[in-house]
């Protein structure tokens, strides 16, 4: 399996379309048109036309302070 254009792994690209999958099984609306009804291959057209992607959040630097800490 080749990784897809504008994903840097198959993994991402499965993370992407299994929560766009449950957005639609949640009430969403398609954004392509297509012949299929499982949500699984309409996000998987979705995420091949372009028009669903995501935003890289990126590392925490080394100098940025845990977001979770507990006070003691």
């Amino acid at each position: 399996m080749d990784i897809k254009q504008g994903f840097d792994s198959n993994y991402r690209y499965v993370l992407v379309a299994a929560r766009r999958a449950r957005q639609l099984q949640n009430g969403s609306q398609p954004l392509v048109t297509t012949r299929s009804a499982k949500a699984c291959r309409v996000a998987q057209e979705e995420l091949d036309a372009g028009v669903v992607g995501y935003q890289d959040k990126g590392k925490p630097q080394p100098d940025d302070p845990p977001q979770n800490t507990f006070a003691r």
